[in-house]
């Protein structure tokens, strides 16, 4: 064996690396608008190459074109664009995190009832009180008489409303 045929990667090798190149690809055709932006992408054939994909319609051309991303991939520096996809994928599991933390909480205060508010207040000082308790209030009802759920859903809205005002501030 020479040494060239050493070093040379299999074509299985070859073939796993082109499939991940084009599932980046993939993740990237399937951005919105907004989330593509986000990411830096400096190779205008690379750019020009998602929005065509973006366009397609068949199946076919589209695993044709992802292919081609793929292909283009291959030659430029990905750390970038890897980057902004991990960051946008950190920030969507922080949302996930923060949702979930306000479901908690706001089904520990329909728990808790009417002293369930001060841990509200607390939180969030620019709660109403008087909302939180109708709110509160009709939850209770709403479970009393088995409707459903949708002064809850509301409650939600309004922890929702409440951190993202924080958030701003």
């Amino acid at each position: 064996m020479t040494e060239s045929e050493i070093e040379r990667p299999s074509k299985t090798a070859v073939k796993k690396e082109m499939q991940a190149l084009q599932q980046l690809g993939e993740q990237l055709v399937k951005l919105s608008n907004n989330e593509l932006a986000k990411i830096p992408i400096r190779d205008e054939h690379l750019s020009e190459a998602i929005s065509t994909a973006r366009r397609l319609t068949s199946r076919e051309g589209l695993r044709r074109q992802l292919q081609y991303i793929g292909k283009l991939m291959r030659g430029i520096d990905l750390s970038e664009i890897e980057a902004g996809l991990t960051k946008r994928e950190e920030g969507q599991r922080e949302l996930a995190r923060a949702f979930h933390r306000l479901e908690g909480l706001r089904d520990q205060i329909v728990e808790e009832g009417l002293p369930g508010i001060e841990k509200v207040v607390e939180q969030f000082p620019d709660a109403d009180r008087q909302r939180l308790r109708t709110l509160i209030l009709q939850v209770a009802k709403d479970a009393k008489a088995n409707k459903p759920p949708a002064a809850k859903r509301k409650l939600f809205q309004y922890l929702k409303e409440l951190q993202e005002h924080k958030v701003k501030d």
